[in-house]
């Protein structure tokens, strides 16, 4: 059986908690079309978020990675399109702040998703969850590990072997009722669910 790996942040910033985290580990153990799902939290730290991936990465093999991140405020499920040479952003968990900082020297400026995420975001649409494309993935910790992984694909030539993206996902129920301000915000299960869809479809096997 085919290895997905799938991972989510702690949570960070003025966040309580993160649904990403909550999502990895339920999600972790299940089997999905043709997918056993292996799943990692990663740290929300530029300097050990991604060496954290690449380390489960190795130890996993997968034939598929997809990392989750909440983007609170969004009102649906966004896979991106490309991820930046870049990081920037507020203070990580640690709190270290990153300003105008390349991502990896030999690299280009951008890489592309290897997920087939029109037919994902068609998928979910079909089943009545709300999901669109997003053209940018920020440039903080989300952009960071969807770049280095990415980056490491094309480094050994397995691009076209181990598809590879990041997905952001809005707030949940439970997020929004911590959060000091209004949010779009989605139930767990349906986040759950959008994410077995998503499988599902990146495993090319129809239905629920």
């Amino acid at each position: 059986m085919k290895k997905i790996l799938v991972t989510g942040f702690v949570p960070f910033l003025h966040y309580p908690i993160n649904p990403t985290e909550q999502l990895a580990k339920q999600i972790d153990g299940e089997r999905i079309g043709e997918y056993e799902v292996i799943s990692a939290v990663l740290p929300v730290e530029f300097a050990s978020s991604s060496a954290a991936l690449l380390r489960k990465y190795e130890e996993v093999s997968p034939d598929a990675v997809i990392s989750l991140g909440l983007a609170a405020g969004r009102d649906r499920i966004t896979p991106e399109r490309i991820a930046i040479n870049c990081s920037d952003g507020d203070a990580d968990n640690s709190g270290v702040v990153c300003r105008d900082q390349t991502i990896a020297e030999d690299g280009p400026a951008a890489y592309f998703t290897t997920l087939p995420y029109r037919a994902m975001i068609n998928r979910l649409l079909e089943h009545g969850i709300p999901a669109q494309i997003s053209n940018s993935a920020g440039t903080y910790l989300c952009n960071n590990v969807m770049y280095q992984m990415l980056h490491r694909l094309h480094q050994e030539n397995r691009q076209d072997q181990v598809r590879s993206g990041f997905i952001h996902i809005p707030a949940s129920h439970e997020l929004a009722l911590l959060m000091k301000r209004s949010v779009p915000s989605f139930a767990l299960e349906t986040l759950h669910k959008a994410l077995r869809l998503m499988i599902l479809e990146l495993s090319g096997v129809s239905g629920e």
